[in-house]
């Protein structure tokens, strides 16, 4: 059965920095796409960012030149390295992966909070 396990979420001031990381287990295969998605209160769940295997990366526009994704396909892991938070980035961090067979799974999410 995969898992997904984030880490490292939390509270973080308005300008500072968090990283997260999730771990995928049991499977051997290695997944195509994997990434970060988020959903904020009474919104619908968003693409942050994702990276395949062969490193092409995609992010939303509000991400772009403050997060960075990347992944360690020998340790079947994805991180999101975020710097300058807004406010606005508030919202349950879900990690994601989709892979052979056309199959997709989530983790359980991690909450992070920028606030002062």
């Amino acid at each position: 059965q995969v898992q997904l396990v984030e880490s490292g979420g939390g509270l973080v001031q308005p300008g500072g920095s968090l990283s997260l990381s999730c771990a995928v287990s049991g499977s051997r295969s290695t997944f195509y796409i994997m990434g970060w998605y988020r959903q904020a209160p009474g919104k619908q769940r968003d693409m942050v960012a994702t990276i395949t295997t062969g490193g092409f990366t995609n992010y939303t526009d509000s991400a772009k030149g403050r997060f960075t994704i990347s992944r360690d396909n020998s340790k079947n892991m994805v991180y999101l390295q975020m710097n300058g938070l807004k406010p606005e980035d508030t919202a349950v961090y879900y990690c994601y992966v989709f892979g052979p067979a056309a199959r997709q799974y989530w983790g359980q999410g991690t909450q992070i909070t920028v606030s002062s």
